[in-house]
């Protein structure tokens, strides 16, 4: 078994990648975004954390959290929302019986990927990332029309436009670009 080890900062800032196990087809997140959301507002309250940037989509989930000063429990926050989404959403039938010894209901894949944001390019490029993502999977063609993004957060703060990332418009009207 690998031995995973993880660059922990106190109080830093993070970026993640949260996959469900079966990728292909699978709306799970998008459909049941309330409870999502639920369970996440659920464990903020009982862990706090600071969300920078937060993308749902069908199957993955990107962010980035800022802990408390001197916290360093990410993996924690995780296993409850993990497994609180899991118990809401559904049931433990067709699971594996390794994954039902360990708690697991086969939604999640085991791990989460992260990284330490290292400075402000590096914390700017993954909020960019984090909102771009729909494009980037073909969900929509301007990222202002995917309702499960803090982007609309971003843009009521006036920190990004409302057409943020859209490219020119092609379209010619008298001569002109619209």
């Amino acid at each position: 078994m690998s031995d995973y080890r993880r660059y922990r900062v106190p109080g830093g800032t993070y970026f993640f990648t949260v996959n469900l196990l079966e990728r292909y087809a699978n709306d799970l997140l998008t459909r049941h975004v309330d409870i999502l959301r639920e369970v996440v507002r659920e464990t903020r309250h009982r862990r706090p954390f600071h969300i920078d940037a937060w993308v749902v989509l069908p199957e993955h989930l990107h962010c980035v959290w800022t802990l408390p000063p001197g916290d360093v429990d990410n993996a924690n926050r995780w296993r409850i929302i993990k497994q609180q989404f899991s118990k809401l959403c559904l049931s433990q039938s067709g699971d594996r019986p390794v994954r039902i010894a360990r708690g697991e209901r086969g939604i999640w894949q085991r791990r989460f990927w992260d990284h330490v944001i290292r400075d402000d390019a590096d914390y700017a490029a993954h909020i960019d990332y984090c909102h771009i993502n729909p494009i980037k999977h073909g969900l929509v063609k301007h990222v202002a029309d995917w309702p499960y993004s803090t982007f609309h957060r971003y843009v009521e703060q006036g920190i990004y436009p409302a057409n943020w990332a859209t490219p020119p418009s092609l379209d010619v009207v008298d001569g002109e670009r619209k």
